[in-house]
């Protein structure tokens, strides 16, 4: 296949062959492959589901409204983005045209099934000590099962390897909360999700 074709040995090797990817459709319709951002020494990956509209126009991770409210938790939390891996489960948006617009569609679990062959190989570059994923899509693309967010949120959970993971809330779900009130607690709680991952993984 294309994607595995060149070594990945690195993890610019790896931005160059997401690129190439064609593992499932969803790279026919999206600008580009989306592959992780930051340092190989990260201590803590961050898993979200997939990149949004700028995401795909500027070909990195959390760039849109999402990833700016993210930012600002992270920084509340007292961490520094700039030391994190941040990537997604599932490597191209996809999308339903709306006039002008492009609409997010939830991947479905074959597309995140197959694209957790790159997140896997993110990991063992990476290699990091904790993991937080970012919604249920993020989690079955780590785990690679469904499980609810409720069900798995508040304990670190330990895979294979020894690496702990933190499941938690996706920052779009507080963008679309019309609940001013319970926004600001689920916020409240998303930033002591991400302090309790900075601690655990100091």
């Amino acid at each position: 296949m294309p994607d595995a074709a060149a070594p990945l040995e690195t993890l610019d090797d790896l931005v160059r062959a997401v690129d190439r990817c064609t593992r499932c459709p969803l790279y026919r319709h999206a600008t580009q492959g989306v592959a992780g951002e930051g340092p190989a020494s990260a201590r803590i990956m961050l898993v979200g589901e997939q990149p949004g509209d700028q995401e795909d126009v500027q070909g990195r991770p959390f760039v849109g409204p999402a990833g700016r409210l993210l930012d600002e938790a992270i920084a509340e939390a007292g961490l520094d983005r700039r030391r994190l891996f941040l990537t997604n489960a599932v490597k191209h948006f996809k999308y339903e045209p709306r006039g002008k617009r492009r609409l997010h569609q939830r991947p479905t679990a074959g597309e995140i099934d197959a694209c957790r062959w790159w997140l896997n190989r993110e990991r063992r570059l990476v290699r990091p000590r904790l993991i937080v994923t970012l919604g249920a899509t993020a989690l079955r693309g780590v785990t690679g099962r469904s499980a609810s967010i409720k069900s798995m949120r508040g304990d670190a959970v330990e895979l294979e390897g020894g690496v702990r993971l933190i499941a938690t809330i996706h920052p779009s779900f507080l963008l679309r909360m019309p609940d001013r009130a319970r926004a600001a607690r689920e916020r409240q709680a998303f930033v002591a999700d991400l302090v309790r991952a900075r601690k655990l993984a100091a």
